[in-house]
């Protein structure tokens, strides 16, 4: 059985304005310690819903929803969605909402190391990096290869996302079936691709994403940076992950000078949907000791 926390009525959603467009976001609000969260690649702030819900009654939850394909308002044409432009664009909403000392958390989307190297972490008190891109896996595993190939064809990502429509597709191993080890809901991964489906500004700027990684020296760069992250750092690791070597995670910790380790088990990379209970406890128990 999936751990989930007792439901509660979400945050009301915000909308800031940032120099790449319009980012909407979700705050839980009150005066506990910040904890913003990071979603990965066609998902939305809804992944963290259960982990929220957790957290909420003793921290100051925000969530926004980043420019990779569950957006609902397109960015501007001429926006840097690569994945350092997605991570300079996260420093930039934390300085738009004026948020210090916050606990910055990913799950999938590895991009905020990208923000660390950048030297754009000033904001930033605690890190927590759960399964997500690392060192020079981007795309990640199957379903970011099989990704990135829609994207470098003329139509292939709308052809791809077409096909998500048919249930059935979503558990095949080159689409959804390795993220998390129970399906996701069909209502969550509805709202998550609908953008995708119906606004071809969100395929382009999905397109610009998945096209826009780097070299991979430059990659490994970004994950070695972490080295000089002095700050409290948590590392929560799915222990079966399929997509994101569970290596790298404990490669990960090492580097962090402040680094602890933390595997989750009965878990693929979506640890906040198939674990989302263990995960709010882990991350409980980390800032409790600071």
């Amino acid at each position: 059985m999936t751990e989930h926390a007792h439901a509660a009525p979400p945050p009301p959603v915000s909308e800031v304005q940032l120099s790449a467009g319009p980012v909407e976001y979700q705050d839980s609000g009150g005066d506990g310690p910040v904890v913003v969260l990071l979603h990965g690649v066609a998902m939305d702030g809804s992944l963290w819903r259960h982990v929220v819900a957790d957290l909420r009654p003793d921290y100051r939850c925000v969530v926004p929803t980043l420019p990779l394909g569950g957006h609902r308002r397109p960015m501007e044409p001429d926006a840097d969605l690569s994945v350092l432009g997605v991570a300079r664009l996260v420093a930039e909403f934390l300085d738009a909402l004026d948020l210090t000392d916050v606990t910055l958390v990913m799950n999938d989307w590895g991009g905020a190391q990208a923000l660390v190297a950048d030297g754009r972490d000033q904001r930033i008190g605690k890190l927590v990096i759960t399964s997500c891109e690392a060192f020079d896996n981007f795309p990640p595993g199957v379903p970011g290869s099989n990704l990135h190939a829609s994207a470098k064809m003329p139509g292939g990502l709308n052809m791809a996302f077409t096909l998500l429509k048919l249930k059935p597709m979503r558990r095949l191993p080159m689409t959804w079936g390795r993220m998390s080890k129970r399906p996701v809901p069909h209502e969550v991964m509805d709202a998550w691709f609908r953008p995708l489906w119906t606004d071809p500004e969100i395929r382009r700027d999905l397109r610009k994403y998945v096209l826009g990684v780097p070299p991979k020296a430059e990659l490994v760069r970004w994950s070695e940076k972490l080295r000089e992250f002095d700050r409290p750092a948590l590392v929560a690791w799915a222990a079966e992950d399929k997509v994101m070597p569970p290596a790298h995670g404990r490669r990960l910790a090492e580097l962090l000078p402040k680094g602890e380790l933390v595997e989750i088990a009965d878990s693929y990379t979506l640890i906040p949907e198939d674990q989302p209970r263990r995960l709010a406890s882990a991350i409980r128990t980390f800032l409790r000791k600071l």
